[in-house]
């Protein structure tokens, strides 16, 4: 197994799934160099067909790799074709290395390496053979694989997982959109201090050198003395204009008779029904009120405050355990059963002591009627106009389907993404490159994003137990 001559000092295996997880990342090795086995070539093959997010991926890879053979000869093949730069979504991409096809079969004897005659044995094969063959390059299995990674490493294979996609390095550093201000603070701040109410509002302008490490809409907070609750609005250079949010758990205060019971919730509360913020992400572990909270925000600003047309929630449709196979009916016949959190969280919204199980199932009716489920296969090349979206379940959507989805947003449109990072059931995606930690860490300097982690259950004593301690 040879390769041209080659300055780069690493060669990167790519084992399918990498390929097939992001189709763009041929690009992300900068000036090292890539090399494909036949077997990955064939295993693209078998799997373009379909309308799936993964076939998509194949589709867009195989044009990738159509497009540097094009008009190249076996020769050059054989000396690596050069990967051109690339311009991605965030920067550009710097010299790039090349890509190296296998135009040699495999030796005889090769996949002896460990029992059976699988694909996976034979990338570890031909790696096992390029890493004998240049001691001189550093080279290394790529692969979303564990187990593969595994194998790897029982016969002395550099193996690694695929972590371009990474958005931080551990999901406890996720941007959790609320800060617990000093003790202090006031009495380091009040000397430039400025208040004013406005149009029923009260706003602070602050300055001091802590104003540089907030973003917009950051919530911040004190727990010392009179509690204190606002908003970062704008920052400039050290000086920070904050609002003071309205108290949604007063009795007196209630959206569509739901309260919030704690203060993460209502942060919220105040940011979904905040017409300046077109995007809000809430992230929580079960019984934390993500999806309570933002249909009960959306059914006050559709049906009462008519800022939307309707509202539409949907969801990605991965099973916790066996799939119940083929769905008959509708688009939104086939969502319902994907959807029980929300026939659940309208029972509570449409529950009142008055009216009786009649006015009750009226009432349940008229808000069915604006209340629309879509699927995800059907969202490319859609316009949704003063539309009030709820992405339920976005920690299972990769980085991609996230665009997709947010891009869709039209004028007056504004979308809620709603997940549990320790709940993610789709494979390869974990809780650093999962596409709604992308989200959050991706909008959280954007003025008209907001986000907050909520940290208390309020579901049950018994949720509530289960979820800390199994």
């Amino acid at each position: 197994m040879t390769i041209a001559a080659s300055s780069a000092k690493h060669l990167y295996v790519l084992d399918t799934n990498v390929l097939m997880h992001d189709p763009s990342c041929l690009y992300r090795f900068n000036d090292n160099d890539i090399y494909l086995p036949m077997v990955v070539i064939e295993e693209l093959d078998n799997a373009k067909k379909g309308l799936s997010e993964v076939s998509r991926n194949v589709r867009q890879v195989s044009r990738t790799i159509g497009a540097l053979v094009q008009n190249a000869s076996k020769e050059d093949i054989r000396n690596g074709l050069q990967i051109p730069c690339f311009k991605t979504d965030k920067d550009d991409v710097g010299p790039q290395g090349k890509l190296f096809l296998q135009t040699e079969p495999t030796p005889a004897g090769a996949n002896a390496l460990l029992p059976g005659n699988t694909p996976d044995n034979g990338i570890l094969a031909i790696t096992q053979i390029l890493q004998e063959t240049y001691p001189k390059k550093t080279v290394s299995l790529i692969s979303k694989d564990i187990n593969l990674r595994i194998k790897a490493a029982m016969i002395g294979i550099h193996a690694e997982d695929y972590s371009n996609d990474q958005v931080i390095d551990d999901a406890d550093l996720l941007y959790s959109g609320q800060l617990c201000l000093p003790d202090n603070f006031w009495d380091e701040h009040s000397k430039d201090l400025e208040s004013w109410q406005e149009d029923g509002r009260t706003f602070y302008r602050i300055k001091g050198p802590i104003i540089k490490s907030w973003q917009p809409n950051i919530c911040v907070y004190t727990e010392a003395g009179e509690p204190f609750e606002a908003v970062v609005r704008s920052i400039e250079n050290e000086t920070a204009l904050i609002e003071l949010v309205n108290d949604y758990r007063s009795q007196n205060n209630k959206v569509w008779g739901i309260g919030a019971r704690n203060r993460e919730q209502n942060f919220a509360l105040n940011f979904l029904l905040d017409q300046s913020v077109d995007m809000v992400s809430l992230l929580g572990v079960a019984g934390t009120g993500k999806t309570l909270l933002a249909l009960a925000a959306g059914l006050v600003q559709t049906l009462e405050q008519n800022l939307y047309r309707e509202i539409i929630m949907t969801r990605v449709t991965v099973p916790v355990g066996e799939d119940i196979g083929f769905l008959p009916g509708t688009e939104e016949e086939k969502m319902t059963p994907w959807m029980g959190a929300l026939m659940d969280n309208l029972e509570v919204l449409t529950s009142s002591e008055f009216g009786g199980d009649w006015g009750q199932s009226a009432t349940q009716d008229l808000l069915r009627a604006r209340i629309k489920i879509r699927s995800l296969n059907f969202m490319r090349g859609r316009t949704f106009l003063n539309k009030y979206i709820i992405i339920d379940e976005a920690q299972n959507l990769t980085a991609k389907q996230m665009k997709t989805l947010l891009t869709r947003a039209g004028p007056g449109t504004k979308i809620i993404c709603l997940g549990n990072l320790a709940q993610i059931d789709t494979p390869y995606l974990t809780e650093t490159t999962s596409g709604l930690a992308n989200v959050v860490d991706t909008f959280q300097y954007w003025p008209h994003s907001a986000h907050i982690t909520l940290m208390r259950g309020e579901r049950s004593r018994l949720a509530d137990f289960a979820s800390e301690n199994m």
